[in-house]
């Protein structure tokens, strides 16, 4: 008897530590926290249109994998370069939205980001979700995207 309720103090223990650790994980570490702001930050100023403001969120040289193609972007004013918004647009996209954000793998300095996003029309109908991943890297003191590979056409 005496052995049986060991056996249960262990596995009621396990338990506990097991339930500890994923609240723990569901907190968010410092450097999951600091990603998931550079995410943020970086959809508030893709859908203000602000090239400067969406540069700021991203490491450079900044590497984007869609629409069939490798995007290299070796400086800010690179990126800042392009006509990004007007065939866009022309779409019917008006903003779009986060709708999962998964962490993948985190260290202090590297976090991977599995995502989910959705362009959206102007009356907020959905015109498209997308899987894309996302690596943000902290270099310098500071959060950035370094990559990011997209299913959106």
């Amino acid at each position: 008897m005496r052995l049986l309720t060991q056996k249960f103090c262990y596995i009621g223990l396990l338990i506990g530590l097991c339930n500890l650790s994923a609240a723990a994980s569901a907190a968010g570490s410092p450097a999951e926290k600091a990603a998931l702001g550079t995410l943020d930050q970086f959809m508030v100023a893709f859908n203000a249109m602000d090239m400067q403001a969406w540069a700021d969120t991203l490491h450079f040289p900044h590497i984007r994998i869609a629409s069939g193609q490798v995007s290299i972007f070796k400086s800010a004013e690179a990126f800042q370069a392009r006509k990004v918004f007007d065939s866009l647009k022309k779409t019917g996209w008006s903003r779009s939205q986060w709708i999962d954000r998964t962490i993948t793998l985190s260290s202090p300095h590297k976090v991977h980001i599995e995502t989910i996003f959705e362009r959206l029309d102007a009356n907020g109908a959905s015109i498209g979700r997308y899987q894309s991943l996302y690596i943000v890297t902290q270099q310098n003191g500071r959060w950035g995207i370094q990559a990011r590979s997209s299913l959106a056409p």
